[in-house]
Order: C-alpha cells, then structure tokens, then sequence
C-alpha cells in the first residue's frame, strides 16, 4: 500500500471540489484547477477530507493512489495559498525588470530576452536582479522557472547566470597558473 496515497486530503474553509467520475474540480479565492487522474484509483469525498482507494492491488495502481493524492493535494494547496519560486540574477549588467506583465531580462546577449507571463502566472521583481513566479498550479510555477533559468543558466567558473533561490552552484577551478 502506498504511504502516500493512504493519507487524506485535508479541504480547508473556502475551497470547494467537485468529483465528476475521474475529474476533479478544485476552486478557492486564489483560482479553479481541474485534473482527470486515472481510472486505476477511485477519489471519495468525505466530510473536509478526499480519499483516494485503490480499484485493485497492482503495482501500477499502487503508484497511481500516491501521484493522484499528491495532485490533489497541490491542487488544493494552490487555490487555497498558491506556490512561488524565487530566481536571483548574478552577474555584471544582469537585470530583470516587469514590462506590462511580461518580463524583460537583460543577460549578457546583445538584445534583451523578453518572457512572457502565461495565463494564471504573475511575475514580481522586487529588486533589478531577483524574480518571483507566482501561481495556483505548482506544476506550471515550476516548469515557468525553469524555463526563466534555461534562458541563461549559471556557469561554474564565476557563478554567472540566473539560479534558484538558496541552490548551491558547484563551481570550477579556472586554469591553473604556473
């Protein structure tokens, strides 16, 4: 049985869900979400908690009842709250900065990289060198980060790039002098 999976979901004050067969309906003051997980598992509402049963005991079903009881979880958590991830810039010249809701960073290229802001994500630039994503769906906040850092990640020579919040960059020696 998955550790996971057998764990309710607890449904806060103010957040409704809606169980359509394997769609799920998650709405709160943040949002809507809305999932179809797989016919292996079966999600039951009782009272302020979702529970998710297996329909049969194999592996693969196994793995289902612990990634859909995650889901709902981060379904929940982000109509309720919301997800972030912080992005800092390093390096000389490196800056972010907000045009309308789309961000305009500047990375050392010879034009300025311009990303824009998909539905249901919010950009926040305190300062000109960090980045905040905002969202309801922590899958989306992610891959939205991700994709900021791609844009030029950090080198391991200077540290130079853009890099989470708190990740440690390995760094390398330069060449060795004689």
């Amino acid at each position: 049985m998955s550790r996971i999976g057998k764990q309710p979901v607890t449904v806060p004050a103010g957040v409704t869900v809606t169980i359509d067969g394997s769609t799920v309906t998650v709405k709160g003051e943040k949002g809507e979400l809305t999932r179809t997980f797989s016919e292996l598992v079966t999600i039951k509402e009782e009272g302020t908690e979702l529970h998710v049963v297996r329909n049969d005991e194999t592996t693969a079903s196994n793995a289902q009842q612990g990634l859909t009881r995650t889901l709902l979880h981060n379904m929940v958590e982000g109509v309720h709250k919301g997800f972030e991830k912080k992005l800092e810039l390093t390096g000389v010249g490196y800056r972010a900065t907000l045009k309308g809701k789309d961000l305009d960073l500047s990375l050392g290229y010879s034009h300025e990289v311009i990303y824009k802001a998909p539905e249901n994500i919010s950009f926040i630039v305190p300062d000109n060198t960090h980045i905040t994503v905002q969202g309801i769906s922590k899958e989306q906040v992610g891959q939205v980060a991700a994709e900021i850092r791609s844009k030029r990640g950090p080198e391991p020579y200077k540290g130079k790039g853009i890099h989470y919040e708190g990740e440690h960059i390995r760094r390398k020696l330069g060449k060795a002098a004689k």
